[in-house]
């Protein structure tokens, strides 16, 4: 064979492998740490990481919990305007006690620059919990819609009492509390439609929400109105039951807990299925059944005893399931069996409505001085700010690095910037000659801030930079992610398979570059809680077979 056969076959040779294997190019490598043994960069940029307490002697990959790795800043790790791509191997348990947490923070809360890889589970979110295991991604540089848009109203809905993202779209409970009415579930189906998902009990509230095992479960709620200043319901069949989603409206009955009139809250902790009862006012002489309870099987809740104080809404951290009390500022932690430990009171609170974990604490919102406390321990709280001139908080999420909050009465949403700083985003619901306006439920869908409120019944959406979010629950075990920025999109994918894309953007406006460290394991929301490994980041847009090949080399 020729010299110039030989340089012929050879060229032929490198091609098919480029194509059968395209990520054996490393063009536009310009961070690999491989997580096996240490945090060395080895893609040779020498962006080594410091360790802030992971694990490494594991057989695969590095254990996070609490734990952390910080990458010094610097000119060649700059992101720029320019399109990136991040790859990376995690691996969670199924049986969570703890939020999972961000994968990967290189964000600046002060002018809100930066880029955020995280895997949502928010409980708390006042009757609900919205997000469950599923994956965010989003960019941001100071940019946020200039107002709330309007997604219609579900049903004859007067108060969007949970939001709940389940496999793959938006659920919204309703209160409607008309003569011959009752509360409903609905499915968001885009613009301004709603889709009737059924009403499974008599009662006129569908109250708390949240995805359990694979499902959706519901709790139903007999809520009079007088609570918000409205005229009372002529429907005041007692609820109390919990309802498992069948699809189209079949709901399979899970149960009467015990003798309560409402299912307040629902929340998954350490792979279990626990209800809040205690919204009731007339229920407070009964302290045997104001408390919580867990499922163990259609038909049968078991109690999880009473603190002393009724137990609304619950929340989950740091290996602990909590308690919110409208009664005295009560916080409680769980402490199994029917033991509860007080945590509070909350200063200046009467009543605690919504829990969310941001920045790895607990934060709360509560009534009567519309007030965000920040926990640091047993009796011990910091006070956060009041929003505006608002009397109550009610729901919380994190969203694109951010913690945003709801408000009675104008029903207002507020960003937190830090210190005691809130800014307003603007009054979702203008209803005229009423009291009272809650901004009330929250959950991250589509990219995208949603919120329900009373007593217009609306929900509506915010967009604060750009999202791309994986709106099914993450199974547990090994999952590949990858994060791509694009000339005019972001895109997510899991294991291989593009699974969300952003709303479309010009990148002359996301200026990435930041003076702030690159965290591996940690961010806005909270610590990562799980193994990682084979973390990757390019300074280019990886193509889908790229990543399909990415996805395939665990």
């Amino acid at each position: 064979m020729t010299q110039y056969g030989l340089r012929l076959v050879t060229a032929v040779i490198a091609l098919f492998l480029l194509v059968s294997h395209p990520t054996l190019a490393q063009d536009g490598l310009i961070a690999h740490w491989k997580l096996d043994r240490d945090c060395k960069d080895h893609s040779g940029n020498e962006h080594h990481a410091v360790n802030h307490d992971v694990n490494f002697a594991l057989t695969e990959g590095a254990l996070f919990s609490r734990a952390w790795l910080e990458v010094p800043t610097s000119d060649a790790l700059q992101l720029g305007k320019r399109p990136f791509s991040i790859a990376v191997w995690i691996h969670t348990e199924d049986e969570r006690y703890d939020a999972l947490g961000d994968v990967l923070s290189w964000f600046d809360p002060a002018t809100r620059t930066g880029v955020t890889l995280s895997i949502m589970s928010y409980a708390g979110v006042t009757s609900a919990q919205s997000n469950w295991r599923n994956v965010f991604f989003g960019i941001d540089a100071g940019r946020i819609d200039p107002e709330w848009l309007d997604c219609g109203r579900p049903g004859n809905c007067q108060y969007v009492k949970s939001l709940v993202v389940y496999d793959g779209d938006l659920y919204a409970a309703t209160w409607e509390p008309g003569e011959g009415e009752t509360g409903h579930v609905y499915r968001y189906a885009g613009g301004m439609q709603w889709i009737d998902c059924g009403s499974p009990d008599v009662s006129n509230a569908i109250t708390g929400m949240a995805v359990y095992d694979g499902k959706l479960y519901a709790g139903s709620e007999c809520y009079s109105g007088g609570g918000s200043s409205l005229p009372l319901s002529a429907n005041t069949k007692h609820g109390g039951k919990v309802f498992r989603y069948e699809g189209g409206t079949r709901w399979t009955d899970c149960g009467k807990v015990a003798d309560v009139r409402s299912i307040s809250g629902l929340a998954v902790y350490g792979g279990q299925l626990y209800a809040g009862t205690g919204t009731s006012g007339a229920w407070r002489d009964r302290p045997r059944t104001r408390g919580m309870y867990r499922y163990d099987g259609d038909g049968l809740w078991t109690s999880c005893g009473c603190p002393g104080l009724r137990v609304t809404h619950l929340g989950v951290h740091n290996g602990s399931l909590y308690g919110l009390s409208y009664d005295e500022g009560g916080f409680f932690r769980y402490d199994g069996g029917t033991d509860w430990t007080r945590l509070g009171p909350v200063p200046d609170t009467t009543q605690v409505y919504s829990m969310a974990v941001y920045q790895g604490r607990i934060h709360v919102g509560t009534w009567p001085t519309g007030s965000v406390f920040r926990f640091d321990g047993p009796q011990r709280w910091t006070h956060c700010g009041r929003l505006g001139e608002e009397k109550e908080v009610m729901g919380m999420a994190v969203y694109n690095g951010k913690l945003y909050a709801g408000t009675l009465p104008l029903a207002a949403v507020y960003r937190y910037d830090g210190g005691t700083t809130w800014v307003s985003t603007g009054q979702l619901d203008k209803t005229p000659d009423v009291r009272y306006r809650r901004a009330w439920s929250m959950a991250v869908y589509d990219g995208k801030l949603f919120c329900g409120v009373l007593p217009s019944g609306h929900v509506f959406s915010l967009e604060a930079g750009k999202g791309a979010t994986y709106d099914r629950a993450l199974s547990a075990d090994w999952h590949h992610l990858a994060a791509v920025k694009g000339n005019d999109r972001l895109t997510l994918y899991v294991d291989g398979a593009c699974v969300g894309e952003s709303t479309k953007f010009d990148p002359s406006d996301y200026d990435l570059t930041s003076k702030t460290s690159l965290k591996i394991g940690v961010g806005q929301h909270d610590y990562f809680d799980g193994q990682m490994k084979d973390l990757r980041i390019y300074d280019r847009t990886l193509s889908a077979a790229e990543i399909a090949e990415l996805a395939k080399q665990r």
